[in-house]
């Protein structure tokens, strides 16, 4: 799959364990305010610029599946005051900084080992 700069998202353990997501490329332009990814009862996903993180439309409750559906993802839950409405989410884990660092610096050490060289000059 391939997934965009649209794609990644901002995880947040809020109060009472509530999760919200909010995105890392769009923000209100005033006022700088991040935009969150939210369901409506219906189920229809919301506007970001509509959704607050304090109202509950972007409030997921994680619940781990197990068996056959724990290998599709894990499956999240909107709050109590919502119909009750089930979705489910692929979570891909980020590599580390660090291992990324340390992969860079390995692959310019090799480089420098075996790089092209100039013609003409000493070796």
């Amino acid at each position: 799959a391939h997934f965009t700069a649209e794609c990644r998202f901002k995880e947040c353990v809020f109060e009472n364990y509530y999760v919200t997501y909010s995105s890392t490329l769009y923000r209100q332009r005033e006022s700088g305010r991040s935009w969150y990814l939210g369901i409506n009862r219906d189920g229809q996903v919301m506007k970001g610029n509509r959704v607050k993180k304090t109202k509950a439309s972007a409030h997921f409750l994680p619940k781990l599946l197990e068996g056959r559906q724990a290998r599709r993802g894990l499956l999240w839950q909107l709050g109590p005051s919502s119909r009750a409405l089930e979705w489910v989410v692929a979570l891909y884990r980020e590599p580390s900084l660090h291992n990324i660092f340390e992969q860079a610096l390995a692959k310019k050490a090799e480089e420098g080992d075996s790089g092209p060289r100039k013609e003409g000059a000493a070796t």
